[in-house]
């Protein structure tokens, strides 16, 4: 009798954090259709990002979306030294030589560091992001399939409400108003709230 192979099942063990980006300074190494792409994905969810992107040749396209955002431009080729005052380094040349040199650099210097498109040489994943006002969901498949974050991105993009932002606002007002040490507040907000999840 033929024996099934059970697979123990794979958990995601990335842990979520939202980044004041406003606050960091990173680094894009590339100019061509990746570096537009992880530029485009950073300034849609953070337009106040402080960027510079480094590389010899720029894609038109690249450029305009760097002056649309006051992304600085240097047109050259990497250097160590290039790293010096940076939180974040996204390397996205079409040398693997070369991102595994920026890689290195940036692990040396303990740089959060993201190699496009080679997962065990990232230290963060650019997973798909939903943005409702104050609202923001992060989505990650753990680096295992862009594809299924874009469509869930499209999903939860689609059934959470605009208007949900109100209800935001409306409860941070209310929260204003509640007495009590920062425990009774919570279950207050709780209590209050209960209503939303409940099953009908």
């Amino acid at each position: 009798m033929r024996k099934t192979l059970k697979m123990a099942a794979e958990t995601n063990t990335l842990y979520p954090v939202f980044l004041k980006v406003r606050n960091l300074q990173v680094l894009i190494v590339g100019g061509g259709n990746v570096a537009l792409e992880k530029l485009t994905f950073l300034t849609k969810s953070s337009p106040d990002a402080v960027v510079e992107m480094v590389a010899p040749f720029f894609r038109e396209e690249t450029m305009e979306m760097a002056r649309k955002f006051n992304v600085k431009i240097t047109k050259k080729r990497f250097t160590r030294s290039m790293l010096k005052k940076r939180h974040i380094v996204i390397a996205t040349t079409d040398s693997p030589a070369v991102n595994q040199r920026v890689y290195r650099a940036a692990r040396k210097r303990y740089l959060l560091c993201n190699i496009a498109d080679v997962p065990e040489l990232c230290d963060f994943y650019m997973g798909g992001i939903v943005t409702k006002g104050n609202v923001k969901i992060a989505i990650s498949t753990n680096g295992k399939s862009p594809t299924t974050a874009k469509r869930l991105r499209q999903f939860f993009e689609e059934v959470i409400p605009e208007n949900i932002d109100d209800l935001v606002q409306n409860l941070n007002e209310y929260r204003k108003t509640i007495k009590g040490d920062f425990e009774e507040k919570v279950e207050t907000l709780n209590e209050f709230t209960k209503g939303l999840i409940s099953k009908k």
